[in-house]
């Protein structure tokens, strides 16, 4: 139990050890999930719950931080990993109502089949008093599921966003101590859930325009106490004009021939300025090209053909490209084959939703030859050429 100011306090828990989420997202540095507790001078709120393996320990900080009694328990967002322990929360709190919005109201009902009397339904904009403390609801969907919404304590000038501007870190420190780590961790988590959602985001931050912020209280990650520093960073990671100088060139390789046209690639990016990062997909943290994607103006995908087909490896990097859409501008494939290939076909079918420019595919048949090398070269200079359209080299 933590307290951010006068009866408000962080009453959730860091889980050091969770390293994957969704079954999918690599979590380095672990996750916390972030509840809070507000002590009105009349009613009392619990904002989100904690993943159900960590409940006895959200209850042990309610019980510090003196809940006796909660009178509301808002729910922002339907994910157990915020909501799974409602129940609990109600056998503990039996007087306690969920407030939360009908759409997420209808999927609380769904995931952990909670009646309808347990509820108070809330619109976007509509307050609840605490007495001393009132709470505006704000509807902030598609960060990144379509009930999200977020909570404003104007008395306080607190903004609890829920995963809007969340990042995965499990920290002893409330809040933020170290800029760069967390921009770092919260571009991480951006990449991986908030990409594909750049046009909602952009619609949501301009409904937080007007409210004097000062203080972003996720529920992933350390508090902001400078709002600015996550806000400015997402302002920047939507903006759909404003790529890196950077090409993306994840690859997978069986007898060295794709991997040695990704290497030359490499080296003939750097020597004509443009910059480049390098993932062997056998190995690579797919976090960690997320990161690089959420402004890369270039992506390059190497693969190597299996029966016929690109390699299972490949694909997958494909389908997760397909499914975050990044604003990349411009997209290629490089590979090899051995005695016959649909890969180029393939890839390019499940990269569908890249609305984005497409270079001529670069394929070598067996070991890559001096004609390989050459048009690597040629790959090397129109994606130089690109770039400096762009006014990014």
């Amino acid at each position: 139990m933590r307290t951010l100011v006068k009866n408000v306090y962080e009453v959730g828990v860091q889980d050091w050890d969770r390293r994957l989420f969704d079954e999918l997202i690599p979590l380095p540095d672990g996750t916390s999930y972030n509840a809070y507790f507000i002590k009105g001078s009349e009613k009392s709120a619990l904002l989100d719950t904690v993943d159900p393996t960590k409940v006895e320990m959200l209850i042990d900080h309610l019980v510090k931080a003196g809940a006796d009694k909660i009178d509301y328990i808002i729910s922002h967002h339907a994910e157990q990993d915020h909501s799974g322990s409602l129940q609990d929360m109600l056998r503990v709190y039996p007087g306690a109502k969920i407030v939360t919005n009908p759409k997420c109201k209808s999927m609380l009902m769904d995931h952990l089949h909670i009646g309808e009397d347990r509820f108070i339904e809330v619109q976007d904009g509509e307050t609840l008093s605490l007495g001393d403390k009132t709470l505006q609801f704000i509807y902030t969907p598609w960060v990144h599921w379509p009930e999200t919404m977020s909570t404003w304590l104007p008395e306080d000038n607190i903004l609890f966003s829920c995963d809007f501007f969340g990042s995965h870190q499990a920290a002893s420190n409330l809040y933020v101590d170290d800029e760069h780590r967390v921009l770092e961790a919260a571009r991480r988590y951006y990449g991986e859930i908030m990409m594909p959602f750049r046009g909602s985001i952009r619609g949501n931050l301009k409904k937080l325009e007007d409210l004097d912020i000062q203080m972003i209280a996720p529920s992933h990650g350390p508090v902001y106490s400078r709002p600015a520093l996550i806000v400015d960073a997402y302002k920047d990671w939507i903006n759909e004009d404003k790529v890196s100088n950077m090409v993306v060139i994840p690859y997978v390789s069986m007898h060295d021939s794709t991997r040695k046209m990704a290497e030359y690639l490499v080296e003939a990016l750097m020597s004509r300025g443009v910059g480049v990062k390098l993932f062997n997909l056998t190995v690579a943290d797919i976090g960690e090209i997320v990161i690089e994607l959420v402004d890369a103006a270039t992506v390059v995908l190497g693969s190597p053909t299996v029966l016929v087909g690109a390699h299972p490896s490949a694909i997958y990097c494909a389908a997760l490209v397909n499914a975050l859409r990044p604003k990349t501008k411009f997209v290629g494939i490089i590979g090899s084959y051995g005695w016959g290939s649909k890969m180029i076909e393939q890839l390019t079918a499940v990269m569908g939703n890249l609305k984005c420019e497409a270079f001529e595919p670069v394929l070598a048949k067996g070991m890559p030859s001096e004609e390989t090398y050459s048009a690597l070269d040629e790959l090397a200079d129109n994606i130089l050429d690109r770039h400096r359209t762009l006014g990014i080299v």
